[in-house]
């Protein structure tokens, strides 16, 4: 049996949680700062920074007293130390060597993108009794998709992923929040503008569904191979397109979007959501079943706070029904950042043998 604490602060929200043998939740506790960067239309890093060292110790105190465990108690401490905002990632693994310090417990850096793969794998764990890996047949392909990330991996085990894709530019969770902004309905844009585009016509707008990465994409099938920058993605120009059929050509100009006036009256806030999700929703599901059929994937992850848009989550139910692939989604209270899925993984890394100690370090970029 494994205990292990979990310590998640890579962007806006300090997590907590203790989890046992990688599956079982004892306690996890979340503070939120969605309130509090709303005001600046995103994240402002230095506040995100303060905002964690405020929260980070009564989240610690309130995981282990609710799994009523001591730090003596643990296997091991599990932090995210990479990617993200490096203030904020400094935060968490500062604290966890701290702890390391005072219990002796070692220390284990865990890829924040990574756990998002595995969070996707932890659905029924507790009730089901197994472990997140029992059952499944390798490879996946893992589609990461959030307001920091979008990216597709060659998943080969619990902490193996192969980069094989990304974003050249925006994030899809990032273009959602610009998209928001140029409607002027406010952050964060995503579960807004998913509500929105229930009500609308998702072909008004013929927005574009850039697809980089072509050739090499052509290159790889004829070779049996696929590496990473095969199935990139784009988001800027689709982005730029909401923005000159809300506001005109000389939309972008002058002054930040959030202090724009509103669209013009013959716009209709619906159809613009509609059609710009229908595009999102098209190029990722596109890159993920295309990805899959070059690799041979035996099965498919959907993970990342964009998991949770009913839109994404209804294409690629039906595309992998369709392909006859099992789809691996994350429970709602896991689409977004958690500490429940870095201990989870933390756990394989400790059975691993794979931990770290004092020298551990933050590190903003990773693939």
């Amino acid at each position: 049996m494994t205990l292990i604490l979990g310590i998640e602060t890579s962007c806006d929200e300090t997590a907590t949680a203790v989890v046992r043998d990688g599956r079982t939740v004892l306690a996890e506790h979340v503070a939120s700062q969605i309130d509090l960067h709303a005001r600046f239309g995103g994240v402002i890093p230095e506040v995100a920074s303060r905002s964690h060292l405020e929260a980070i110790f009564p989240l610690l105190e309130d995981s282990l007293r609710e799994a009523g465990v001591t730090l003596a108690d643990l296997d091991a401490i599990a932090v995210t130390n990479t990617p993200g905002l490096i203030g904020c990632l400094l935060v968490g693994v500062n604290a966890a060597k701290g702890l390391s310090m005072a219990s002796g417990k070692p220390i284990i850096g865990i890829n924040h993108v990574h756990a998002h793969i595995y969070g996707a794998l932890m659905d029924d764990l507790e009730t089901r009794g197994v472990d997140a890996t029992d059952g499944i047949e390798w490879p996946l392909v893992s589609l990461v998709v959030s307001g920091g990330h979008t990216s597709l991996y060659e998943s080969t085990a619990p902490d193996a992923h192969r980069l094989v894709g990304r974003t050249i530019d925006d994030a899809a969770g990032e273009a959602y929040d610009k998209v928001s902004a140029v409607l002027g309905l406010g952050y964060p844009g995503g579960p807004v503008l998913d509500k929105l585009a229930a009500q609308g016509n998702g072909k008004a707008y013929d927005f574009p569904r850039s697809r980089p990465g072509a050739q090499r994409r052509r290159q790889g099938t004829a070779t049996g191979g696929a590496g990473a920058g095969h199935f990139d993605f784009s988001f800027s120009g689709l982005k730029t397109s909401v923005l000159y059929a809300v506001r005109g050509q000389d939309g972008g100009r002058g002054k930040p979007l959030r202090k724009h006036a509103p669209p013009r009256p013959d716009i209709v806030p619906a159809d613009v959501a509609a059609s710009f999700q229908a595009a999102v929703v098209d190029v990722l599901s596109d890159r993920l079943m295309e990805a899959a059929d070059v690799l041979g994937a035996a099965g498919l992850v959907v993970c990342g706070g964009v998991a949770a848009n009913s839109g994404l989550r209804a294409r690629v139910t039906a595309e992998a029904e369709a392909r006859g692939l099992p789809l691996y989604l994350p429970p709602m209270r896991l689409a977004t950042d958690n500490a429940v899925m870095i201990a989870g993984l933390g756990h394989h890394a400790l059975l691993a043998g794979r931990v770290d100690d004092l020298a551990l370090d933050a590190a903003p970029r990773a693939d």
